[in-house]
């Protein structure tokens, strides 16, 4: 079961997620899976943080240890976010709109992620040489045919390529990911609704 995001203002999201049963609730925002995920206890984990974290684990991107920076402090990637890298022993700070010389405090990062929801925000200012750079936004821009839309994300990436040693494009980045999450949440709660020893939890960090 998942609560399809977002939903009019004039009812209590929260609520109506903590209505969910934790072992369906694979988008894990039920209240009782964030606190285990702050417990760091196996539990159902965010779909979009849960992927980007199974990303950087497939290319052999190093997290423990590491300075990442997460723009963004969304329920749904960047508090879970920033909890499963702390987690997994990552040196992490979490800006936000109201962050003062955000581009300063994102060039000190190894890996550096935006989920701020804002097209193009991160240019080469932001970047230092040699960070990985995981894009989560995405944005439908008009083009200069005003027929035409494109996709973009959070970051400028034509700007930032020439810095960096690895980066998600937008699309077919970050999204495939999630929704490869989900079917593992899936598959993962329904063996624990049949009493099953789950085969997946390498996949749920």
């Amino acid at each position: 079961m998942l609560l399809q995001l977002p939903i009019p203002k004039k009812f209590d999201e929260q609520r109506l997620i903590s209505y969910i049963n934790p072992i369906k609730d694979v988008d894990g925002l039920n209240e009782i899976n964030i606190g285990k995920l702050v417990k760091n206890e196996p539990a159902m984990r965010s779909c979009t943080p849960a992927g980007i974290i199974n990303l950087l684990k497939s290319q052999n991107i190093t997290i423990e240890g590491k300075k990442i920076v997460v723009i963004g402090r969304s329920l749904l990637v960047g508090k879970p976010l920033s909890l499963m890298l702390l987690n997994l022993n990552g040196t992490v700070t979490m800006t936000h709109s109201k962050t003062l010389n955000l581009s300063k405090v994102c060039r000190e990062a190894d890996i550096l992620i935006a989920a701020a929801g804002k097209p193009n925000l991160v240019d080469s200012s932001f970047v230092k040489e040699g960070a990985v750079i995981i894009d989560v936004g995405i944005h439908r821009l008009k083009s200069s045919d005003k027929d035409q839309t494109r996709l973009c994300g959070d970051v400028l990436l034509e700007d930032v390529i020439p810095k960096v040693f690895a980066y998600t494009p937008v699309p077919g980045g970050v999204g495939p990911m999630t929704v490869t999450m989900l079917l593992v949440n899936t598959i993962s709660s329904w063996q624990k609704q049949f009493g099953l020893s789950s085969t997946l939890n390498d996949l749920l960090p």
